[in-house]
């Protein structure tokens, strides 16, 4: 019966040493065994090792360079699954696969969206401190702020990103313009910014446009499949930043809340403070009130004895800040201009006589003043032959 502890049949005991097998699977002769057994421990003792120190050796070496074979081999594989993404074939059951890091090209690297790069971060950590002049626009019902590429991508060939690469080295190399496209790409690869366009709320719909107060400035975008980076295209920003001042507003909000419910355990003195306080809001709530009562009769009264108007604090109800608000403080009411209609004297007077020829009457008299004479001018009598015609009635039924 076979010992359970014992190796299987044809394994190499640890510090054994393996006897290779001949062609067609014999077994070398004894002399063949005897000849390389004093070969191995001649090369073990060059080596300065022990026989089973020098086997063991050999083994690592061995696994290490299988190992690097197939290292070598899933490099490649993910090299063609690469170019094959890039042409348009469907990515395959792993998802997405890293791309080479930019600038490893002298061409521009195809977008594949992965998981946040802490490289990208801190990229829009710069970005979002440069002059980027962002507008503001509106994508899925949310406010977001847009920036245009041409402005980015100064920002990378500017003086403050290689003092920030100097600060941070794991920021890329820019040398190029493959390489400055390879490094802004980064954003929309980690979806920290994406290209977006313009385009119609009411698109689709089957109502007619409204006709309402437009915002400057304020765009309607959606994202686009195609995330390039050309000069003249827009991008907006879906990273908000570093979160730990919201967590801290936050948390002071909640204080906040919890010191007013508690409100009836604060001390007597606190409590008669906030007494004169409320009383000191009503009373600046009540002259706001007030205050745009009088701009009303105000205007009503200069309506009539200046006209257009005059309005005290023009701004108080319009979409602009709390100081935007009070400025100016008057101003006269603005009226729409009058359309003015131009008419061709010379179509006029066409008209005319073409009207005078078909009726045969005289075409009426014009008359030109200047500042100097008068002139009256008449045009000429113009009469048209109308030949006779005979006319069919029908029967009375």
């Amino acid at each position: 019966m076979q010992n359970p502890n014992s190796p299987p049949p044809g394994a190499v005991p640890p510090g054994a040493i393996p006897i290779p097998m001949g062609p067609g699977g014999q077994m070398p002769s004894p002399q063949q065994i005897a000849a390389m057994q004093q070969q191995l421990a001649a090369e073990a003792q060059k080596h300065g090792m022990t026989v089973p120190q020098f086997v063991e050796h050999i083994k690592a070496q061995r696994i290490a360079q299988l190992q690097q074979a197939q290292r070598m081999q899933q490099q490649q594989q993910q090299q063609q699954g690469g170019q094959g993404g890039s042409e348009g074939g469907p990515q395959g059951p792993q998802g997405p696969r890293p791309g080479p890091p930019p600038g490893a090209q002298g061409q521009p690297q195809p977008i594949r969206p992965g998981p946040p790069n802490p490289v990208a971060i801190a990229l829009a950590n710069f970005l979002k401190g440069q002059q980027l002049k962002p507008r503001t626009c509106i994508i899925n019902g949310e406010r977001k702020d847009m920036f245009r590429v041409k402005r980015a991508l100064r920002a990378l060939e500017s003086p403050a990103y290689a003092k920030a690469r100097a600060k941070n080295p794991a920021l890329p190399e820019i040398k190029d313009r493959a390489s400055l496209e390879n490094t802004f790409k980064l954003l929309p690869m980690s979806m920290l910014a994406l290209r977006v366009n313009k385009i119609d709320p009411h698109e689709g719909h089957d109502h007619a446009p409204k006709k309402g107060k437009r915002i400057k400035g304020l765009w309607t975008v959606k994202i686009e499949q195609q995330q390039d980076a050309g000069d003249d295209m827009y991008y907006v920003w879906l990273y908000e930043g570093s979160q730990i001042m919201r967590k801290v507003y936050g948390a002071l909000a909640l204080v906040l809340i919890f010191t007013v419910v508690l409100y009836p355990l604060w001390p007597l003195v606190l409590r008669q403070g906030v007494y004169y306080l409320s009383w000191g809001f009503l009373m600046l709530l009540g002259l706001f009130f007030l205050m745009a009562i009088f701009r009303v009769i105000l205007f009503c009264i200069t309506y009539f004895v200046v006209p257009p108007g005059l309005w005290l604090y023009p701004n108080l109800w319009e979409d602009v800040s709390f100081m935007d608000s009070f400025r100016p403080v008057w101003a006269w009411h603005e009226t729409a201009k009058p359309k003015k209609k131009k008419k061709s004297k010379s179509v006029n007077a066409e008209s005319a006589a073409q009207l005078a020829g078909q009726t045969g009457h005289p075409p009426p008299a014009t008359a030109t003043t200047t500042a100097t004479t008068t002139q009256v001018q008449t045009a000429p009598q113009q009469r048209s032959y109308v030949a006779p015609r005979v006319e069919e009635l029908a029967d009375d039924e």
